[in-house]
């Protein structure tokens, strides 16, 4: 049997999968692990290729997860059939149904893994564990992201006990350690959280970070950017000729694409000025940002969007602010001032009512050091 197996949604999920990897080889001499991208929700373009050449995984698998939305007959499913009885019935239905039609994708025998680590189980690769009756390990979709959605409660919200209980005893899934056969949830920090539950087990990412050496650090900017030189250089180029920086996190906020442009754009003009000057500004496109920012901003400096943000930390730039609306600048540490946004800038450009359910989004400013 085979130690370790990740699977991953996100360029995110792939980095943290990675530092988990990193800090188990210093310590443990086993039989390697197996990563699996999923190209279910993001473009991974060829990082599979970059992760095999490092030689840190045995294995590298893509898996071709399909959403419930590809299969018609589970479209009908979701159909509100007006009272928990019949809701319940159906539920049970869809989640058996949808572990069971994902199982002509699997690309690989799960149960020969003794420890199986699912970031964002929400996802299909839940049902079909869960279909499976395989045991695993979930762990969170992004930093903290339980304390601003949680996605369990908010997905089950009416009568939410009784199907918690159905999922604790396998008879329906409920994703983030509700499910019977989630042996236990991972999280970075217990202590934000306004519901934790028995399952859920503490893992700083930052405790990772720290522990990483030169040899790890060089070893995860050769997997993610692919073209390191070029965007050093336009990061030196930007240092030296003095003036103050500014990095734009995007996100695929807001549906309609010339409401998300005027949200950056007008984030970028007022934040995108230190002291009453302009500065230079860089924009890190969100792997599932549709916007085209080389197009619409084109006298910003625009990053490619395959790369998970915290790879700034390791490629010896300084920026004077980094700016987001939703995503947690913590984990960045490459910025002098971090400026986030969250529900009150969201209200100037969609109905409050859509974004009402972010919790702990009020807008914050921290300084380096702080």
């Amino acid at each position: 049997m085979k130690d370790r197996i990740y699977v991953c949604h996100t360029f995110y999920h792939a980095y943290v999968a990675i530092l988990k990897e990193l800090e188990i080889r210093k310590t443990r001499k086993d039989t390697g692990a197996a990563l699996v991208l999923s190209t279910m929700s993001n473009d991974f373009g060829n990082l599979k290729e970059r992760v095999v050449r490092s030689g840190l995984f045995e294995d590298v698998f893509t898996f071709e997860e399909k959403d419930y939305t590809y299969f018609p007959e589970l479209v009908e499913l979701k159909k509100d059939r007006g009272n928990i009885v019949f809701n319940s019935l159906q539920r049970i239905k869809f989640c058996k149904k949808l572990g069971k039609l994902q199982e002509k994708y699997i690309p690989v025998d799960f149960r020969s893994y003794k420890d199986i680590y699912v970031f964002c189980d929400s996802d299909p690769i839940g049902y079909y564990l869960f279909y499976k009756k395989i045991k695993y390990h979930a762990v969170e979709d992004g930093l903290n992201c339980i304390r601003y959605r949680d996605t369990a409660r908010e997905d089950n919200a009416g009568h939410f006990g009784f199907k918690s209980f159905l999922a604790q005893i396998g008879i329906l899934f409920i994703q983030n350690g509700y499910s019977k056969y989630c042996i236990d949830m991972e999280v970075n920090d217990i202590s934000v959280l306004d519901n934790p539950i028995d399952k859920m087990v503490e893992k700083s990412r930052e405790e990772l970070v720290s522990a990483l050496d030169d040899e790890g650090k060089k070893l995860l900017c050769d997997i993610f950017i692919e073209n390191r030189r070029q965007l050093s250089s336009v990061l030196d180029k930007a240092s030296e000729s003095g003036l103050n920086t500014v990095l734009v996190l995007s996100e695929p906020l807001c549906k309609d694409l010339t409401v998300r442009k005027k949200l950056f754009s007008d984030l970028i003009d007022k934040y995108g000025v230190i002291d009453g000057k302009k500065a230079k500004v860089f924009i890190k496109p969100h792997p599932r940002d549709a916007l085209d920012y080389k197009k619409e901003f084109k006298d910003e400096i625009v990053m490619d969007s395959h790369f998970p943000m915290e790879i700034l930390n390791f490629l010896g730039a300084t920026f004077d602010r980094v700016v987001t609306v939703y995503t947690v600048p913590s984990s960045i540490h490459c910025a002098k001032e971090k400026i986030y946004l969250g529900n009150e800038w969201m209200d100037h450009y969609e109905d409050p009512k859509l974004h009402a359910h972010v919790k702990n989004s009020k807008s914050f400013v921290t300084k380096e050091g702080k």
